[in-house]
């Protein structure tokens, strides 16, 4: 397996190693809201999502798909000669919606001759028997993942974030969608108030169990115009500095199973919402520091000391 110099199994070195080149993702909003906003749940939705559904980066959702790729692909290729790219339905939650309109939007992203994957972030409880079929359908045109926000696995803070559903759902999505040959990458947040390390290793350590393929590792945000925000300016909490997010990341990597592929290791929230922590605003410095520590150290993913 090659790593391709990083300590890790990154994204990109798994899209290298499978593809032989660099791809590209584009953010996509397919129109959809979710069953946390929509009152099916509840008004509110996650106490740390933004009002764009966690797709602050995503295309304009009055574009239809083709365009918001063809304009995506324009704005990368001014600086790069990519070639390749993962169409990401990013924005809220992106099962949540008829099967045939489903359909329609899922096809104008893998028509796209530019388009290798199929990449749908949604939850674990909006993966209806119709949806998983037509996932499994469009999986042999052209690859296609699902993206599954987990979070923790701790219930009291499962009830904090308003996630609104219990861990058996979620691994019965996981089970459903490996049972179809759809890979699964998880979502995890790091620095949750009311977590510790031993926590957050616990969360690492479950998912190990589990047929997943990937993993986000995603440093908590503070955003401004969420419920998250207000208990911030409280003082009920306080988000993690960097040096202790990375050195979390660290033991993280080195809890976790070397086959699983790191597609996040920190996240950049938009520099207009963002309260805290302001220091992932230079998300290229944060990553050349987890790499410099984690050279330092020794440390390989899936090691579970240091030497």
């Amino acid at each position: 397996m090659d790593w391709h110099g990083k300590p890790y199994y990154s994204l990109d070195s798994y899209l290298k190693n499978t593809y032989g080149r660099k791809i590209y993702k584009v953010s996509l909003d397919g129109g959809m809201t979710c069953p946390n906003r929509d009152g099916t749940l509840d008004h509110r939705g996650c106490i740390f999502c933004s009002a764009g559904g966690s797709g602050d980066f995503a295309g304009d959702r009055h574009m239809d798909i083709t365009g918001q790729i063809n304009s995506q692909i324009e704005m990368i290729r001014q600086k790069s000669t990519a070639r390749d790219f993962i169409a990401y339905f990013q924005a809220y939650t992106n099962t949540y919606a008829p099967v045939e309109y489903l359909r329609d939007i899922y096809t104008q992203a893998i028509s796209h001759p530019d388009i290798v994957i199929l990449d749908i972030a949604t939850r674990p409880d909006c993966l209806q028997e119709g949806v998983l079929d037509l996932l499994e359908e469009i999986n042999q045109l052209k690859p296609v993942w699902v993206e599954l926000g987990l979070q923790t696995i701790h219930p009291a803070t499962a009830t904090y974030i308003r996630r609104g559903y219990d861990l058996s759902c979620f691994e019965e999505a996981v089970k459903k969608l490996h049972s179809r040959g759809i890979p699964v990458i998880v979502h995890t947040i790091l620095g949750l108030p009311g977590e510790n390390a031993n926590d957050v290793l616990s969360t690492i350590q479950y998912l190990n169990t589990l047929p997943i393929f990937g993993i986000k590792l995603q440093l908590l945000h503070v955003l401004r115009g969420t419920d998250l925000a207000l208990d911030y300016e409280k003082g009920a909490f306080q988000t993690l500095e960097m040096e202790e997010y990375l050195d979390l990341v660290i033991s993280c990597l080195q809890h976790l199973s070397p086959d699983i592929v790191v597609h996040r290791v920190t996240g950049d929230g938009p520099k207009s919402l963002l309260i805290s922590p302001l220091w992932s605003g230079n998300k290229r410095g944060v990553l050349n520091r987890l790499h410099q520590k984690m050279a330092q150290g020794k440390c390989r993913q899936g090691q579970l000391f240091m030497i």
